[in-house]
């Protein structure tokens, strides 16, 4: 079960998706607004529930090759097919153990703990008819994991000429969490440790990391610095971002790096190139089958 954050499909769903995200929380309205307008930008529908759903077809077939013909299910927490729609799906098949994959490499509560609890109550939901679910192991530093990073930032840097290239800084970015809650986990000595992997994969020693996407909420600071303050003092230089804490695109990447960091790096004269999420890249497919294969083995 691959086990996503979820977004919306079509204009009419983005205001019922981020109340859903939101679960009766308050949020500030101008922000609540300018989130719908983020999406509208994009075309009014985020392709997350699409590029998810590419993976578990990579997935399905990359299994099938190796005579593995297990059912490979989507649960989104936000959004639809469900976590419980995955987990209903399963128990109809008469699945007794499932294995449990979140679709984000650095763990914190929020990109983490808030999925386990999601499952956990969906579970309960179904009662003693619900299979268990056995969860991957930490997988940030996974060679297959860094070499499709370090692959996606390799077809950026092509689209540089040699010069470019020469002088070229790798920014890596994710998600910005408040600092709080980055001290109760590992998540900021996670994303270090993937971003220092790919750049060592890439035999390169100018890269630097910065956050994104920060919420809205004003209580207490967030991690930093932040991806457009990081642009700005490259000004005049050649920049490619790599997206390392997402998995594939969705608003936080087409917008706030696409449209948003895109347009300070414009106003900074800064000439920079965005790098491809991981995606269905076969060597993450590869890292997932391997830790599926373990599984049924198991």
């Amino acid at each position: 079960m691959l086990i996503g954050f979820g977004g919306p499909t079509a204009p009419g769903e983005i205001q019922p998706f981020l109340d859903n995200v939101l679960r009766g929380r308050p949020a500030p309205r101008e922000r609540y607004d300018e989130v719908v307008r983020h999406y509208q930008e994009i075309g009014g529908r985020s392709p997350y529930n699409d590029l998810t759903m590419r993976q578990a077809e990579a997935l399905r077939s990359r299994l099938a090759r190796d005579g593995i013909e297990v059912p490979v299910v989507v649960g989104m927490r936000n959004w639809t097919p469900s976590i419980a729609d995955a987990l209903n799906t399963l128990t109809a098949l008469d699945v007794s153990s499932v294995f449990g994959f979140v679709l984000a490499a650095h763990r914190c509560e929020a990109s983490w703990e808030r999925y386990i609890a999601a499952v956990e109550e969906a579970a309960a939901e179904l009662g003693g008819s619900a299979p268990e679910v056995v969860y991957a192991d930490p997988w940030h530093t996974d060679p297959h994991f860094i070499r499709a990073a370090a692959g996606r930032t390799r077809e950026a840097l092509a689209r540089l000429d040699s010069t470019e290239r020469a002088g070229a800084q790798i920014i890596f970015t994710a998600h910005s969490i408040p600092v709080a809650m980055a001290a109760e986990s590992g998540y900021t000595e996670q994303i270090t440790e993937s971003s220092r992997l790919v750049a060592k994969e890439l035999g390169i020693d100018g890269w630097t990391l910065a956050f994104q996407s920060r919420s809205a909420s004003p209580r207490g600071p967030w991690l930093e610095p932040d991806i457009g303050a990081a642009l700005r003092k490259l000004a005049g230089r050649t920049v490619v971002v790599v997206p390392i804490g997402f998995v594939c695109d969705h608003v936080e990447v087409l917008y706030d790096l696409d449209v948003e960091a895109a347009k300070i790096a414009r106003e900074s004269g800064v000439r920079m190139v965005r790098a491809a999420t991981v995606g269905d890249h076969p060597e993450f497919i590869e890292m997932i089958a391997a830790m599926v294969r373990a599984h049924v083995r198991g």
